[in-house]
């Protein structure tokens, strides 16, 4: 059994971030404190030796990835892009007020912000409430985003070898449900921009073994 451990990077702040916008498969640019985020997640993990270098294809993950690697001493690695790892899509709601989208979307469940959905009825139904208000009904529902991203893990598990080490960029929503899918997490806030989360993968589990670290690393 092949077992390695995968280091997810949530990518950092973009101006969709600042401004709290709704950012799914929309994208926008690093800020300077966003380049920061990056170096700074690099110089976290410059005791490390990746074997090997993913991130979602979205813009804002490459771009942290290729300042992150530097950093972090891993600058002969090329960055592989991963599409399964992508944030949440949003559909109708991509690039619209954050607040006021979770509203719109937890309202009707008496849940009407992001926490309160995840605290009262789990993130996957995050996703599900996202759909069924969306009036174009294209934002990703749970079962969608899974099929997706358990097309990633397969493309790990077939691609790593027993004891790599692995760095992948993604983002907050995404990281969040997998570690909620394979742990119990205390908090429904999300991982913060630069921050670190490391999960153990074998052929047949996920194991969280830290989330959404920004001080230090074990």
């Amino acid at each position: 059994m092949a077992t390695f451990s995968v280091y997810m990077i949530r990518h950092g702040q973009t101006y969709f971030n600042k401004y709290r916008r709704m950012q799914g498969w929309s994208d926008s640019p690093l800020t300077t404190v966003g380049e920061n985020d990056a170096r700074n997640a690099g110089k976290m993990l410059s005791d490390i030796k990746f074997d090997a270098a993913y991130a979602s294809d979205m813009t804002r993950a490459m771009r942290t990835a290729k300042l992150l690697l530097p950093a972090s001493g891993n600058g002969d690695l090329s960055v592989q892009p991963l599409a399964a790892f992508r944030e949440a899509f949003y559909g109708y709601f991509e690039g619209d007020d954050t607040s006021q989208t979770w509203f719109e979307v937890g309202a009707p469940h008496q849940a009407p912000s992001l926490s309160e959905i995840i605290a009262k009825y789990g993130i996957e139904k995050a996703k599900d409430f996202c759909k069924e208000a969306d009036p174009f009904h294209s934002a990703e529902n749970n079962a969608e985003f899974w099929e997706r991203v358990n097309g990633g893990l397969a493309t790990l598990r077939a691609k790593q070898h027993a004891g790599d080490k692995v760095l992948l960029v993604s983002h907050g929503n995404t990281i969040y449900s997998i570690a909620a899918k394979f742990a119990d997490l205390s908090s429904p806030d999300r991982p913060q921009n630069g921050s670190v989360t490391k999960f153990t993968i074998s052929d047949d589990t996920v194991t969280l073994d830290y989330f959404g670290r920004k001080d230090h690393l074990d």
